[in-house]
C-alpha cells in the first residue's frame, strides 16, 4: 500500500512536467505551421511583385523595340521601298535583324507582332507561323487601346504558397505598337501590337528554394527547440523523482523513528516493571541453589538462575535501545576498545576454534569517542561473528585511517568472519529492531550498534558475498562535531 502511494506521489510530480511537454510540442507546432504559412505569405508576395517588376521590364523593351523597329526598319523600308511587305525575304531578314539586335542580352525569349488585324507578320523563333490569324481575344482589344496586358503561363502545382511540382513559367505581355512622332513625345496612331514573352521561370525556381530553406530551417529550429525542452523536462522528471523517492524514505525513517519512540518508551516501562520481580526471583533461586542439598532439585534452580539471568540481558538489551545514549566524548584510541573486546570473547574463541587476527594501521591516532558505547557496539558485532562461525574459523579485526566525502579523516574498522555469509533476502532486515535469525536471539544487537554509530556520526556498512563470510564496515570521525550550543559558547 505504501508503494502505491508513493508511485502516486512520482507521478503527480511528474504530471507538471508531461504538461509542459505537451504545451511544447503543440507551441512548437503552431509556430511551425505559422512560419510555413507566413513563408508562404512572403512567397506569394514575391512573386507579386517579381510580376509587376517583369511586366514594366516588357514595358521598356516594348518601348525601345517600337522605336528601333520604326526608326531603323519602317521608315527606311517606307523610304527605299515605298511599302512594306515582310513575305519578302529582305525585309523580313532585316526586321528580324533589328528585333534581335534590341532584345539581345535582354531576359526575352521571343518577340512576335501582330497587324491590325491580328495577323501574325513576325515570330523571332517560328518563321513558318508568319500569316496565320490569331485568336487573342481581350488581350489583342485591350492592346489596341494603348492598354499592357500580361498573362502568366505556369505548369505547377502550389499548396500553401510552396510549389510542389516545378515547371516552366512564362509571362506573356501585349502591348501596342505604334507611329513613332520625331521631336515628339506623343504617341501616333497604333500601328500593330507587340507580343513578348519572357521566361521567368529561374526567378521564381529562387523564390521557391527561399521558401523552402525558410521553411526547413524553422522546421530544423523547432526540432532542435523541441528536443532541448523534451531533454530538461526529462532531466527535471528524474530530479523531482529521485527527491520525491528521497522525500518518501525520509518519512518513511521519521515515521519508523516515532514509532520506535514510542516502542522505545513502552519498552523501558515495561522492562523497568519486569527487572525488580525478575531480581527477586533470580536471588531466591540462588538462595535455594545454596541450600539445597539434593543434586535434582540444585538442577532445577540452576535452570532459573540461568534462564532468569538470560531474561535480564534481554531487558538491558531492550533498555539499552529504548532509552537515549547520551554521549560522553573523550580522547582514546580505536585499537584499546577493540582490545578490551577481544581479552573478554578470548575464552569463547578458543573454546570455538576461532583464530583472531589483529591488522591495526592506525598508529598513534586517537579519536574523540565514547568508549562504553562503542565496546558495546563491538560487544554485540563481534557476538554475531562467533555466531557466524560455530565450527571454527578466522576473525580478522583491520583498523586504518580514510578520507571522507568531504574530506573528513576517518577511522574504519573491518570486522570479517569466514562464516557462511548472510542471505541477500535478509540483508536489508539486519538492522531492524527485533529481527532475528536466531531462536533465542532479541534481534537488537545491530539496531543497538547502529544506534550508537548513527550517535557518533559515523556510519556502518555490510559486506556479505554469498557463502564467503561477512566484513562489517564502520566508519568514525576522528573529532566529534560540535553542537549548535557549542559553536554559540564558542563564538
Amino acid at each position: 500500500m505504501r508503494s502505491i502511494q508513493a508511485k502516486k506521489r512520482v507521478l503527480e510530480s511528474v504530471k507538471p512536467f508531461q504538461l509542459v511537454k505537451y504545451l511544447a510540442l503543440s507551441s512548437l507546432l503552431v509556430i511551425l505551421v505559422c512560419t510555413i504559412v507566413l513563408s508562404g505569405f512572403i512567397s506569394q508576395k514575391a512573386k507579386a511583385i517579381l510580376l509587376k517588376k517583369s511586366e514594366q521590364y516588357a514595358l521598356i523593351v516594348a518601348e525601345n523595340l517600337n522605336h528601333q523597329v520604326f526608326f531603323q526598319f519602317t521608315l527606311p523600308t517606307l523610304v527605299s521601298e515605298g511599302e512594306i511587305r515582310l513575305s519578302r525575304e529582305s525585309q523580313y531578314e532585316r526586321l528580324d535583324r533589328v528585333v534581335r539586335n534590341t532584345i539581345h542580352g535582354l531576359s526575352v525569349a521571343h518577340v512576335n507582332i501582330y497587324d491590325l488585324d491580328q495577323i501574325l507578320t513576325y515570330n523571332s523563333t517560328n518563321k513558318e507561323l508568319i500569316g496565320t490569324k490569331g485568336d487573342l481575344g481581350e488581350s489583342f482589344d485591350r492592346a489596341l487601346n494603348e492598354e499592357s496586358v500580361s498573362v502568366m503561363l505556369a505548369d505547377e502545382t502550389n499548396f500553401l504558397g510552396f510549389s510542389l511540382k516545378g515547371g516552366a513559367r512564362r509571362l506573356i505581355t501585349y502591348l501596342p505598337m505604334w507611329e513613332e512622332r520625331p521631336l515628339s513625345w506623343r504617341k501616333g496612331k497604333v500601328l500593330g501590337v507587340f507580343e513578348i514573352t519572357q521566361d521567368i521561370s529561374h526567378d521564381y525556381e529562387a523564390i521557391h528554394r527561399f521558401q523552402w530553406i525558410v521553411a526547413f530551417s524553422f522546421l530544423l529550429f523547432v526540432g532542435i527547440l523541441f528536443v532541448t525542452i523534451l531533454f530538461i523536462a526529462r532531466r527535471a522528471e528524474r530530479i523531482i523523482t529521485a527527491r520525491s523517492q528521497e522525500k518518501y524514505k525520509l518519512e518513511e525513517q521519521l515515521h519508523q523513528s516515532e514509532r520506535l519512540a514510542a516502542l522505545g518508551e513502552m519498552i523501558a516501562g515495561v522492562s523497568h516493571e519486569i527487572r525488580n520481580p525478575l531480581g527477586i526471583i533470580r536471588s531466591t533461586a540462588e538462595f535455594l541453589d545454596c541450600r539445597m542439598q539434593d543434586d535434582k532439585q540444585k538442577q532445577f534452580s540452576s535452570i532459573i538462575v540461568e534462564e532468569s539471568t538470560r531474561l535480564n540481558d534481554i531487558l538491558t538489551e531492550f533498555l539499552d535501545f529504548a532509552r537515549p545514549n547520551r554521549l560522553r566524548p573523550a580522547t582514546c584510541r580505536i585499537e584499546d576498545i577493540l582490545d578490551r573486546n577481544l581479552s573478554v570473547m578470548e575464552a569463547e574463541c578458543h573454546r570455538l576454534g576461532i583464530e583472531v587476527q589483529r591488522c591495526y594501521e592506525t598508529g598513534d591516532c586517537c579519536l574523540e569517542a565514547d568508549q562504553d558505547l562503542l565496546y558495546r557496539a563491538f560487544v554485540n558485532i563481534f557476538a554475531n561473528s562467533l555466531q557466524a562461525m560455530p565450527e571454527g574459523g578466522t576473525l580478522t579485526i583491520r583498523t586504518s585511517i580514510t578520507n571522507g566525502r568531504d574530506g573528513v579523516s576517518l577511522v574504519e574498522v573491518q570486522v570479517q568472519d569466514t562464516g557462511t555469509g548472510i542471505p541477500r533476502e535478509t540483508m536489508k532486515k539486519i538492522f531492524n529492531p527485533f529481527f532475528t535469525t536466531r531462536e533465542k536471539g532479541s534481534g537488537l544487537g545491530l539496531a543497538i550498534v547502529q544506534t550508537i554509530i548513527d550517535n557518533h556520526s559515523g556510519e556502518i556498512e555490510v559486506v556479505s558475498p554469498q557463502g564467503q563470510g561477512a566484513t562489517i564496515i564502520i566508519r568514525l570521525p576522528l573529532a566529534q562535531p560540535k553542537s549548535e550550543a557549542e559553536e554559540e559558547a564558542s563564538e
